[in-house]
């Protein structure tokens, strides 16, 4: 039975794609995941390294601000949609799953003129574009977060709060001395993760190098990945109480080390963090579609979890002054940390696997 996976552009996309197709094996062993996705995406690089058969389609996003370069977009919906249909003919899928970004669109528009039920993950708190248009074809859609659904239409849809599939953190949690030892901080230290998502985040990096250099409070660490990318402009500021690594990998040997953490507002990144129970100070990237990231933000700190520090108003100092506030005040920042758990969902791969076949079975009958 073909299931037939499209997604992606960036991590945020692709990632959740391969955990839902991943649960749905383990609980499906009949069922063979198929991607589609873009030549100029992360799963070029990404899907090759995977067990699953794959795609690239010549896609492109709309260009907004170039207009004059939307001919790209035309030419890849004209000969994608020639392709999709060969695959289509080929693979006869009995579902095609939606996990957004402008590398689903044309593949989810295939599967509502073909009659192929269509089901989504939407993982932001406000949905992109692609994401509220597919969602009027859609059948089911899984949110990562439940305020995302007065952004979508009304209709057949039916939305269902199951959180953004994420590798769930292990039943019993490393010991916190353990894992700072592992980078070679005291035990008792208090430990402050900082990370921009794989490609870094300048600004934070920038900000947080001005921060070490001023000096950080004392009984404090830093475990800093920077971004490959950005590492070497930053490799010099390592040392016993600031580890300055280019990535993060197994990140959850850092989520096991760490108090709270200092980071964009990715949904990826957040609900990971959620799930350990890990405070955050969230740093939204201002140029992500939709604003979407302050969204993610908002949300947090309305539940407690998070503190927003727009960028605008990210410095040395305010960074200084954010982490004084949590460090020397433990019952705020386990509270922070209880929030955060409450909004965790780290099954949440494994509840829409099992919506999904779900379906499966239904249409089997």
């Amino acid at each position: 039975m073909n299931v037939l996976f499209t997604g992606g552009g960036t991590g945020g996309h692709l990632y959740p794609a391969l955990a839902i197709a991943r649960a749905l094996v383990a609980i499906r062993p009949e069922v063979r995941p198929f991607f589609v996705g873009a030549q100029r995406g992360i799963e070029r690089d990404v899907l090759p390294t995977t067990e699953f058969p794959h795609r690239l389609l010549d896609l492109h996003p709309l260009y907004r601000p170039q207009l004059w370069r939307n001919w790209k977009t035309l030419r890849g919906a004209v000969s994608g949609w020639r392709a999709m249909s060969a695959l289509g003919r080929t693979l006869r899928p009995a579902l095609v799953v939606g996990t957004g970004g402008y590398a689903a669109g044309l593949a989810s528009a295939w599967a509502w003129a073909h009659r192929v039920p269509l089901v989504q993950h939407i993982g932001d708190a406000v949905p992109g574009i692609t994401a509220r248009w597919t969602a009027r074809f859609a059948t089911e859609a899984y949110l990562g977060y439940p305020e995302a659904e007065r952004w979508l239409p009304r209709g057949r849809c039916v939305y269902r709060d199951t959180g953004n599939p994420i590798q769930p953190p292990p039943d019993l949690h490393p010991a916190p001395a353990e894992a700072r030892a592992r980078w070679g901080f005291p035990a008792h230290a208090t430990v402050v993760l900082v990370f921009g998502g794989s490609q870094g985040a300048r600004a934070i990096n920038r900000a947080v190098a001005s921060w070490v250099g001023r000096g950080i409070p004392a009984g404090l660490c830093v475990l800093w990945a920077t971004g490959r990318g950005q590492h070497d402009a930053f490799a010099h500021l390592d040392r016993a109480d600031v580890r300055v690594v280019p990535y993060l990998s197994p990140i959850s040997d850092a989520y096991a080390a760490a108090d709270l953490a200092l980071v964009r507002g990715g949904m990826m990144g957040t609900s990971e963090l959620c799930a350990w129970g890990i405070p955050m100070v969230i740093v939204p990237l201002p140029s992500a579609a939709q604003d979407h990231q302050t969204a993610n933000a908002q949300v947090l700190e309305a539940a407690g979890a998070a503190r927003h520090l727009p960028e605008s108003a990210l410095s040395a100092e305010r960074i200084d002054a954010e982490v004084r506030a949590l460090i020397t005040d433990p019952v705020a920042r386990r509270a922070m940390g209880e929030a955060a758990r409450r909004r965790g969902r780290p099954t949440a791969a494994a509840d829409i696997a099992r919506q999904i076949a779900q379906r499966l079975d239904r249409r089997a009958v």
